[in-house]
C-alpha cells in the first residue's frame, strides 16, 4: 500500500480521504461535542457557540468537519513539502504521515483550536521557507505575523509561534532590523483593530482578549496506549535524523535550511502547550504537521524496503486497536 504514496498519482487523495475515514471510524460513531476551554481564543468560543444549534440535531458534523480539515491539511502539506523539494521527487507521504499521526491520539480526532491553526501554519512555514530567494520579503513578513496573530485567537498560546518567524529570519535572511519590526507590526495588527472595534462600540475590555500567561508543566494521561502512540511518533523520528544528516551535503541549501526550520518548528510546538497548560494531550496536535515532515523522510529514504512497510502497518495496527479499544472503555 505504501508504494502508492511514493508517487505523486492524483489517486492518492481518494485513498488518504479512505484512510482518514476508516481510522477515526470510531469519531463518526460516537461523535463528540467539543468544549472550549479558558486557554481557548474568543474566536474559538464563537465558532462553538455557532455550531452549536446544528451540533445538536447532527452531533456527525463535528467529525466531517475534522476529516475535511485533517484531509487538506495534509494535502496542503505534500504539495509544500514537494514544492520546496525537500524529497527527491513529488510524492504523498507527507500527507499519508500526518493522516497517520493525527490519528494516534483520541483527542486528535475531535475538533480543537489547535487543529484549525495547523490550517495556517502550513502556509505560515511555507512561506517562512520562501524568504531564502525572495526579493520584496516585507510583505511576506508581515503575513506570516498576521497569521499568527489571527492564529492567537483561537487559541492565545499560539502567540508564540512569533519565535518561529525571527528564527526564519535569522536563518533566511541577513539581519535587517525592518524585518524584524515588520514581523511583529504583522502578529500585532489584529489586535489593533479588534481594539479599534471593542473602542468604536464602547465595549472597551482588552482584559477578556488578553487571557493571563501561566507557564507549568501539562498533565499527561500516563497508560499503555498513549506510550505506544508517543514511541510510533518518535522511531520514525529519530530514523529520519539518520537518514538527513547522511544526505545533507547533498541537498540545495535552501532545502538544508527548510529542514532546520522544519526542526524548530517542532520544537516549538512541543513547547507552547507548556503555556496556560491542560490535561491530555488535545493542544499536543501542533506538533503533528513537522512529526509528519520528518517521518516522510523515513518512509522515502528507508535503506531496507522493509522498514517503511513495517512502520506502515504497525500505525494502521494500533490505530484499528484504538478503534476496537475505545468502545470497550467507555462501555
Amino acid at each position: 500500500m505504501i508504494r502508492y504514496f511514493q508517487t505523486n498519482s492524483p489517486v492518492n487523495i481518494v485513498l488518504l480521504l479512505i484512510y482518514a475515514f476508516l481510522l477515526k471510524l470510531y469519531s463518526f460513531m460516537h461523535p463528540h461535542i467539543p468544549v472550549a476551554r479558558d486557554t481557548d481564543g474568543f474566536v474559538f468560543h464563537k465558532l462553538l457557540a455557532f455550531l452549536e444549534p446544528a451540533g445538536k440535531s447532527a452531533p456527525v458534523i463535528y467529525p466531517l468537519i475534522v476529516l475535511v480539515l485533517v484531509l487538506s491539511q495534509a494535502i496542503i502539506f505534500s504539495n509544500y513539502i514537494n514544492r520546496q523539494k525537500l524529497l527527491p521527487k513529488p510524492n504523498f507521504l507527507p500527507a499519508m504521515a500526518y493522516i497517520f499521526i493525527t490519528a494516534l491520539f483520541p483527542e486528535w480526532w475531535q475538533l480543537s483550536s489547535t487543529l484549525i491553526i495547523n490550517s495556517l501554519l502550513v502556509w505560515v512555514w511555507a512561506s517562512l521557507s520562501d524568504l531564502f530567494n525572495n526579493s520584496g520579503p516585507k510583505a511576506l513578513v508581515f503575513n506570516t505575523g498576521l497569521a499568527v496573530g489571527l492564529a492567537s485567537f483561537l487559541y492565545f498560546p499560539a502567540i508564540g509561534f512569533t519565535v518561529l518567524i525571527f528564527c526564519a529570519l535569522i536563518i533566511m535572511r541577513p539581519f535587517r532590523l525592518s524585518e524584524w519590526l515588520i514581523a511583529v507590526l504583522g502578529v500585532l495588527t489584529p489586535y489593533y483593530f479588534l481594539f479599534a472595534y471593542l473602542f468604536l462600540i464602547k465595549d472597551w475590555n482588552p482584559l477578556t482578549y488578553l487571557p493571563s500567561v501561566s507557564v507549568s508543566l501539562p498533565q499527561f494521561r500516563q497508560d499503555i496506549r498513549a506510550w505506544v502512540a508517543i514511541i510510533l511518533m518518535i522511531i520514525p523520528f529519530l530514523i529520519s535524523g539518520f537518514y538527513i544528516q547522511g544526505n545533507m551535503l547533498r541537498m540545495l541549501i535552501q532545502a538544508r535550511k527548510s529542514w532546520s526550520l522544519m526542526l524548530i518548528y517542532l520544537i516549538i510546538t512541543l513547547l507552547i502547550p507548556f503555556i496556560n497548560p491542560a490535561a491530555g494531550f488535545e493542544y499536543w496536535i501542533l506538533c503533528a504537521l513537522p512529526f509528519a515532515a520528518f517521518h516522510a523522510y523515513t518512509y522515502f529514504y528507508a535503506g531496507k524496503k522493509w522498514i517503511p512497510i513495517v512502520l506502515h502497518w504497525l500505525f494502521v495496527a494500533f490505530i484499528v486497536a484504538l478503534n476496537v479499544w475505545l468502545p470497550v472503555t467507555k462501555g
